[in-house]
């Protein structure tokens, strides 16, 4: 079955993943392992009969629909490579999508066309507190359906690796570890430089944490903080660390839809102050605008078919926003506790783009809204136009984005996948590592 020209819907998804089954009864398997809050399936699809298993999880969060197509491609591979199977002695367990109905909310752009305007005006993330990956009240107080699914299938399959396919919408692609792989570095690099996709060298998801190698970070200990922490700072309970018990490694694979070369620019910069001043003041500037805007949409939203769980993502934006300008500026001092690491071309390229992603994403929530309502009585739309073209311009002319096509972002992925699986299964790993029990509290994905 050839691969399909854009990303997977969650039809499309089940169906080519029953298709492949059906040419390969013996050896893949489909299977339903929970359902969403809307009554969507969760499906498993299996390839292989060895006694180690990998697990894949694809779409975690809803706007980041790379690892659909993804999983889709590591089940063709496993099929045809029994090294992969049978040489391994390993089982593929390939869930297609942890969030089906927030990708079901992403669909409008999901075929394109592929223009960050047409992304940003459809684009859906839900609330921090509905992403099925965090554990905000610890495992056993785990509320979403889809999340406990996925922790008993943890818990079920004790998965030697783990991997947690997430997309970039502008930047570049890494790879968060919650144990080392010596050696991915370099495989990155070289998959990445093969298939001419920018790694992303100061990411902004580990800007205060340590480093395996170029595009490669460890994520750090775990602690908690408030709500704004847990969103800015990875400070929740996660998925990626409730099967660390049993052995597991976790690799969170990010791949970039729009590439950005300067994030993979490692050199020093010349004007660093200059430039965090910059991002510091535009995003104040953004914030404040989508902040009073926000005031004046929300009075008329009362009967708007779903305003509550677009306008959750919108306050958790206006939340951050502002603490993340004041710990960017340098005339604020920074934060004390977190100071800033140097600040290289990458680094600062990378805080360019969160702070205008924060902002282009709220525009666009806002946007659906008083478009869902009907009317604009208080006004907002040309406002949101005006804001949410300027940052996509910013994003092409200024940071020189490129639109990556959906089979090379998947391939990339892949590929960062196969070579996780093949070096975390070269030794074994220790489960009941000190400082890391089933009930720590452990970092999440900065976003």
């Amino acid at each position: 079955m050839p691969p399909l020209p854009h990303y997977p819907t969650v039809d499309e998804l089940g169906a080519r993943a029953a298709a492949l089954v059906a040419r390969h009864p013996r050896d893949a398997r489909l299977r339903r392992v929970g359902a969403s809050r809307a009554g969507i399936p969760l499906w498993l699809l299996s390839v292989g009969h060895g006694s180690r298993q990998a697990l894949v999880v694809a779409g975690p969060h809803a706007n980041e629909p790379v690892g659909g197509a993804t999983v889709l491609r590591l089940a063709e591979r496993a099929l045809a490579d029994p090294r992969l199977t049978e040489g391994a002695d390993a089982t593929w367990n390939l869930l297609l999508c942890l969030d089906p109905d927030g990708l079901r909310r992403n669909e409008r752009w999901l075929t394109g066309p592929y223009t960050l305007g047409h992304h940003f005006r459809n684009f859906f993330r839900p609330g921090f507190l509905e992403q099925p990956e965090w554990l905000p009240d610890g495992a056993a107080a785990a509320a979403l359906p889809e999340t406990r699914a996925l922790l008993a299938l943890q818990d079920e399959l004790r998965p030697f690796l783990q991997c947690s396919l997430h997309g970039v919408d502008v930047g570049g692609g890494f790879v968060e570890l919650t144990r080392d792989l010596p050696g991915l570095d370099r495989r990155v690099a070289g998959i990445a430089a093969r298939l001419g996709v920018p790694r992303e060298l100061g990411a902004y998801d580990a800007l205060y944490w340590p480093g395996l190698g170029p595009a490669v970070y460890r994520i750090p200990p775990p602690h908690r903080r408030d709500l704004a922490a847990a969103i800015t700072e990875a400070a929740v309970e996660s998925t990626w660390f409730h099967p660390h018990r049993h052995g597991t490694v976790t690799a969170v694979v990010e791949a970039p839809m729009w590439g950005v070369a300067a994030v993979g620019d490692g050199s020093p910069h010349a004007g660093v102050e200059a430039e965090l001043r910059s991002v510091s003041r535009t995003l104040r500037r953004d914030t404040r605008l989508l902040a009073g805007l926000t005031a004046r949409i929300r009075p008329y939203l009362t009967g708007v078919p779903d305003a509550a769980r677009l306008l959750a993502p919108v306050d958790d934006y206006l939340l951050v926003c502002p603490g993340l300008a004041d710990a960017w500026d340098p005339d604020c001092g920074n934060d004390s506790a977190h100071p800033l690491p140097p600040m290289t071309t990458a680094r600062l390229a990378a805080l360019r783009l969160s702070g205008r992603r924060l902002a282009v994403r709220t525009a666009g929530l806002l946007h659906q809204l008083v478009t869902r309502a009907g009317r604009d009585p208080a006004g907002a739309l040309p406002e949101l136009d005006r804001l949410i073209d300027a940052r996509c311009a910013d994003f092409r002319e200024v940071s020189g984005a490129r639109w990556i096509a959906v089979a090379r972002q998947a391939e990339y992925q892949a590929r960062v996948v196969l070579a996780a699986f093949e070096l975390a299964g070269r030794g074994t790993f220790r489960s009941g590592e000190p400082g890391w029990g089933p009930d720590t509290v452990v970092p999440m994905h900065r976003e």
